[in-house]
């Protein structure tokens, strides 16, 4: 709309100051022919102002203004606390009905903002002010007429300081939920990273009754560990609780805690916590036992002490009980080798046992090798790089070690140069897939020249050699793990004859393997999510199934599509929006991933409460009103001039700011010319007259 408006405005023709002192001057003068009562002062007062009129050049100013809309902001707070009935019905109803109102008013652009729930690990809380600021950042604080936010109030982005608010407008609230709500919430205020693989990690959980009254007993608060579930605690509201969960393999282990559901109850949502904490080992504990001297017995000994997690426990036997050749009894040996403390008494304290080249000739009795088989099946690890007496009559393989062995010799060395191969099981198996230089046709890495000939009796050949006979067989035993290397002679890549091999490598996931560490496990379901998209990682030896089946936060159950990747992996993604935690299936594992911050900001106090608000829209003149159960009793809304009251009984009012763009002018002299003239000439001529009488 386009208006006109008239206003004087002057360009005058001496600096102003010297009009100010010819102003003073003729001032003198009249008071002068005031004192001497001279005729004709009226007439020379008329004069001077004529002349100083002159002076002054005044002329009227018209100017033509395009009126601007002033511009309201309807913030809709969609965050996760407002999921809570019966807020989402009132939203609904009347979101539209204010939107409309604000709409009526002549001269108002309204925009509307509507702020979602957070879909990143960033505990913002919900941040309604700063998408009010985003939407007017492109205003001069001229044009804002004022701000609308329909909400629970709980808004997490204010300033500590109402001046620090940075909107020049009445701010209004519509308040969802109900009056004097209670709820039951579960908080994790203390919790670490990481804990020692096998020992117990702890933990401080608290339970609120809100509003905050005296104790009202024990709440029960189960506890499932991936998916295991576990004994519960019993815990008093109000105070903080330690307790104590073990980690019972590396990596992540998910805990999920959940409180019995309380007297009052908005939502169960935040009765439940998840907690990632990551497994770590102390320090990994290996016997290696060298069955003789020999060109790669230095190979695993540098290999296991370069790595500082490692503690080693090595002893070689250089001299079997039958050889009998004159030596003194005290110069046979420095240090006695004491196989009872080691294979009976201190087993158990050992992750992983490692026979290099061993063979039975009496040093360890038939008991010990029994022991170990034990060892294995209740949960330890063993490694075995067997020689060539692997196939003789001195194999391990006749001993109590056999039954968890996988491999059978047949009897036969094999002695050719050869290329180690990775089998097509291999090609799935993480211990190998991947492996440098294995994925061309022959392999990249050095040849070998010496294999014991064996049947695969149990567990995967990952690896094979001459004729296609299994040279790396990994299998599972009881509750632990057994790996064979059906060749003594990795050693020679450590060397690097003909170019080397990737031997650290291929035996740090070897070992790696044996401790069950969850990276490498051939059949295994991962899932994690980032920024809002869900990955699924199914890793298995044998055919892949098309999809898994993805429980949401919310119990609605999906099926996800996966992708056969051809090395042991199959891959599925999607996008998630409800905070909480997913349990993936794929009918046989279970995986869990977890969406948003532990103890976010948004499930803090669920409650509809206008505390935080309050200080802001009586600074800003705003008002604060509640919605009734259905929504329906949205406040009026009117047009209100910048010094008036912006809130009232029933009604909400948006600031008038009256800003406009000037697209033209004329101006016209107020004093032209010939009326100088004419009136310089006859305000003289009057006076000299009066004078003259």
């Amino acid at each position: 709309m386009t208006v006109g408006h008239w206003s004087i405005a002057f360009a005058p023709l001496l600096p102003w100051s010297l009009i100010a002192g010819a102003a003073v001057l003729a001032a003198l003068l009249i008071a002068l022919c005031l004192w001497r009562r001279a005729r004709g002062t009226s007439w020379r007062v008329l004069a001077f102002l004529v002349l100083l009129g002159a002076l002054a050049n005044p002329s009227a100013v018209k100017e033509e203004r395009r009126m601007i809309d002033d511009v309201a902001v309807l913030a809709i707070d969609e965050s996760s606390s407002e999921q809570v009935a019966p807020r989402p019905d009132q939203i609904a109803a009347a979101a539209p009905e204010i939107e409309r109102r604000m709409r009526a008013i002549p001269g108002l652009e309204v925009r509307v903002v509507r702020v979602k729930p957070a879909r990143s690990e960033a505990d913002n809380g919900t941040e309604l002010i700063g998408a009010v600021k985003n939407a007017v950042a492109d205003l001069p604080p001229s044009r804002l007429a004022g701000v609308v936010l329909l909400s629970d109030g709980e808004v997490h982005d204010l300033p500590a300081d109402t001046k620090a608010l940075g909107i020049a407008a009445p701010l209004h609230l519509l308040l969802t939920g109900r009056e004097n709500e209670g709820d039951r919430r579960l908080t994790v205020p203390k919790l670490p990273s990481y804990g020692l693989v096998g020992q117990k990690v702890e933990f401080t959980i608290r339970v609120d009754d809100l509003p905050q009254g005296p104790p009202s007993g024990r709440v029960r608060v189960d506890i499932s560990r991936d998916g295991e579930t576990l004994d519960p605690v019993f815990v008093p509201t109000g105070q903080d609780t330690n307790i104590a969960v073990e980690l019972e393999h590396a990596g992540e282990t998910l805990f999920e805690l959940k409180a019995e559901a309380g007297p009052q109850e908005l939502t169960l949502a935040n009765n439940s916590a998840f907690i990632t904490v990551n497994g770590v080992r102390d320090r990994l504990r290996v016997l290696l036992v060298s069955g003789e001297p020999h060109p790669g017995e230095r190979t695993w000994r540098n290999l296991l002490k370069s790595d500082p997690g490692v503690d080693l426990v090595h002893f070689t036997i250089l001299r079997p009980p039958e050889k009998q050749d004159g030596t003194p009894i005290n110069e046979l040996s420095l240090i006695a080798f004491p196989i009872r403390e080691l294979f009976e008494v201190k087993l158990d304290e050992f992750d992983l046992v490692i026979f290099d080249r061993y063979q039975r000739r009496g040093v360890l009795p038939r008991s010990y090798l029994e022991n170990i088989a034990h060892f294995v099946e209740n949960g330890g690890a063993l490694l075995d790089a067997a020689g060539s007496s692997y196939a003789g009559a001195y194999s391990l393989y006749d001993s109590p070690l056999g039954r968890i062995f996988p491999a059978a010799p047949t009897g036969e060395v094999l002695e050719q140069g050869f290329k180690p191969m990775i089998s097509d099981i291999g090609r799935r198996h993480p211990v190998t897939a991947g492996l440098p230089g294995g994925d061309s046709n022959p392999p990249t890495w050095g040849r070998w020249f010496r294999q014991v000939a064996a049947t695969t009796q149990q567990g995967a050949a990952v690896m094979t050699g001459i004729q296609g006979d299994p040279l790396l067989v990994l299998s599972r035993v009881g509750k632990g793990r057994v790996a064979q290397l059906l060749s003594d002679e990795i050693w020679l890549w450590s060397r690097g004859f003909e170019g080397g091999g990737p031997q650290a490598e291929l035996l740090r996931r070897v070992a790696h393997w044996l401790m069950k560490e969850p990276e490498l496990e051939e059949e295994d379901l991962k899932a994690t999510i980032v920024d809002g998209h869900l990955t699924v990682t199914r890793r298995s030896l044998q055919e892949q199934p098309p999809s898994v089946s993805v429980t949401l936060p919310s119990g609605a159950q999906i099926d996800l599509p996966i992708e056969d990747k051809k090395d042991g992996r199959a891959v599925g993604q999607m996008n998630v929006e409800e905070n909480g935690l997913y349990r993936i299936s794929d009918g046989t594992r279970q995986a869990f991933a977890a969406m948003g911050a532990l103890n976010s900001k948004e499930m803090s106090d669920l409650r509809a409460l206008p505390d935080l608000l309050k200080p802001f829209t009586e600074a800003t003149g705003g008002g604060i009103f509640r919605l009734d159960e259905q929504g329906d009793n949205v406040p009026q809304v009117r047009s209100v001039e910048p010094d008036r009251t912006a809130a009232g009984s029933g009604w909400l009012g948006l600031r008038r700011n009256g800003d406009y763009i000037v697209t033209g002018g004329t101006e016209l002299p107020l004093l032209p010319v010939w009326l100088l003239l004419l009136l310089g000439l006859g305000t003289a001529l009057a006076a000299w007259r009066r004078e003259g009488r």
